[in-house]
């Protein structure tokens, strides 16, 4: 019985070969556009979050800068200098502060070098706790210390890059290298799967890099994370910080020039924002595409009926019964976008595999991906919707008189 109605719905279907392939491409042609746009989304979400993949999410980050508005009989113009004081004050007086450090970059005038080879890297003396808020991964011997700072020892942890020039077939921690003719001794070698050249990176004890380079106590940068906080505390951690600086810097606190802050969570809520209506567009266009895929299947089937009226006719004539002749109809809509909704959905994950091999890792586009179980579940229920919208032509078909099917038309 079975392999009967299907041997009729595969003769029906070549029969109309046309109407059958504009069907089966419409529905899989919403099925592709859905999972495509999907995996878009994902991919462009991923892009702009990997960019966050090398600094904590919490971290808040202030910088040096120049005032641009007069205040208190001080004039616009001045540049506001750091100090290790400021590293103090905010440990001290912004709540919460999870893990800070202050950042010294010692110049780029210098030269690394071990041995005959010698090269230039980015250089950064810093706190111990810095290892927290770059999501370093240590991957031999150890970071920086406290007793490195208050012993000011002539210590260095490099990036696995730098190792690879310095010490290409040698351990590194134990060896020494000389910059600039002053030598430090290797404790540490890291890994950083962040922005590009971070593993091309040297750290230094920070207040080491203050005396060798002559900088007494100051500073180029402050980093801290604040934990747990929401947003909104993070907000007022960042206010804190500014009023801080303008109190001791007496610059005016609506200067955001004369120190820049940069809150990291709130460029994270802004971008957490901004896709949330991402997948709002992609789920309504791609509802829109799959919806018009469904009643081009409903039309078509519609069509069908009205071309088969004498077929079916014939079949009431011969004692079919209308729950026969309604099942033959659902069924061949059921075939129809069963291997529509399969036919796209493989297109779409074939396509969305080879952009994941082919595209390079970037902050506009990085691994275009969709949950396998999602669209595997969307697609059944489009399968299943477009099932049931062969149900009305269906029972039309299931009502139609012999006697008026059989009438010259």
């Amino acid at each position: 019985m079975i392999v009967d109605t299907l041997q009729e719905i595969l003769q029906s279907l070549q029969t109309h070969k046309t109407r059958t392939i504009l069907a089966v491409l419409t529905v899989a042609w919403g099925v592709f556009m859905l999972v495509v746009l999907l995996g878009a989304g994902k991919g462009l979400q991923n892009g702009v979050e990997l960019q966050f993949r090398d600094d904590a999410v919490n971290s808040i980050s202030v910088y040096r800068g120049r005032t641009t508005i007069d205040f208190q009989g001080n004039p616009r113009g001045r540049s506001i200098q750091f100090d290790n004081a400021d590293y103090d004050r905010i440990k001290a007086n912004v709540d919460p502060v999870e893990y800070i450090t202050a950042r010294f970059y010692p110049g780029s005038e210098l030269t690394v070098s071990s041995g005959s080879v010698s090269a230039s890297f980015d250089i950064r003396a810093v706190h111990p706790e810095h290892l927290y808020l770059e999501k370093t991964q240590i991957t031999a011997g150890r970071f920086v210390n406290d007793q490195d700072l208050s012993r000011k020892r002539k210590i260095t942890v490099i990036g696995k890059r730098v190792k690879q020039v310095l010490f290409p077939d040698e351990e590194a921690v134990g060896r020494s290298l000389q910059i600039n003719d002053i030598a430090y001794r290797v404790v540490g070698v890291f890994s950083d799967s962040g922005r590009r050249g971070e593993e091309e990176t040297i750290y230094l004890p920070i207040t080491t890099a203050q005396l060798v380079y002559g900088a007494a106590e100051e500073i180029h940068q402050l980093r801290y994370t604040v934990g747990d906080a929401s947003y909104a505390e993070s907000q007022d951690a960042e206010r804190r910080t500014r009023q801080l600086f303008a109190e001791r810097y007496r610059f005016s606190p609506e200067d955001k020039s004369a120190v820049r802050i940069y809150n990291n969570l709130d460029e994270y809520q802004k971008i957490t924002d901004l896709f949330f209506w991402v997948r709002v567009f992609v789920a309504v266009v791609g509802a829109g595409t799959v919806l018009t895929g469904i009643l081009a299947v409903s039309n078509i089937m519609v069509i069908s009926v009205a071309e088969r009226r004498r077929e079916i006719g014939i079949r009431k004539a011969l004692g079919a019964s209308s729950g026969s002749i309604t099942r033959l109809v659902v069924a061949e809509s059921f075939i129809i976008t069963g291997v529509a909704g399969y036919l796209g959905l493989l297109a779409s994950l074939g396509l969305l595999e080879l952009l994941k091999s082919t595209i390079a890792e970037n902050e506009y586009m990085y691994q275009p991906d969709v949950n396998t179980a999602v669209v595997v579940g969307v697609t059944a229920l489009i399968v299943v919707a477009g099932t049931l919208s062969g149900y009305l032509p269906a029972r039309r078909a299931a009502t139609i008189k012999p006697v008026e099917a059989l009438q010259p038309s």
